[in-house]
């Protein structure tokens, strides 16, 4: 079992940055795949970027490509959130999950062991 928690959030001015991160603890997390998804208040839980349990693989949603990436250090047990270029409609919390399905990356579905989320706000 993995557990998830994750940090780096706050306020932030248009065009700049913030790093995310995805601590975990459990035995299993070095070959668990990791997702982060965001929710903005209104709207349903949205894939923003996800990585495979080797750091090989790795998926971006078209709304963040080019300026998210993600990355993870399995000696340290983390996952990261690289955010650039932050817009508005970025204003989301963000969470962190474990992929458990053969589903699309994309799906909320697929995934279980949530943390509790971060909060990121980008100001106009």
């Amino acid at each position: 079992q993995v557990q998830l928690v994750e940090s780096g959030g706050g306020l932030v001015q248009a065009g700049g940055s913030l790093r995310l991160s995805c601590a975990a603890s459990g035995r299993t997390f070095s070959s668990a795949a990791i997702g982060w998804f965001r929710q903005a208040p209104g709207k349903e839980r949205e894939f923003v970027a996800g990585i495979s349990w080797s750091g090989g693989l790795t998926y971006t949603a078209d709304s963040v490509k080019g300026r998210f990436t993600i990355s993870r250090d399995n000696v340290k047990k983390m996952v990261y959130l690289q955010m650039n270029s932050l817009k508005p409609e970025d204003t989301a919390v963000y969470f962190c999950a474990v992929r458990v399905g053969g589903s699309s990356w994309y799906n909320a579905r697929a995934y279980d062991s949530w943390g509790q989320g971060t909060q990121v706000t980008v100001s106009s």
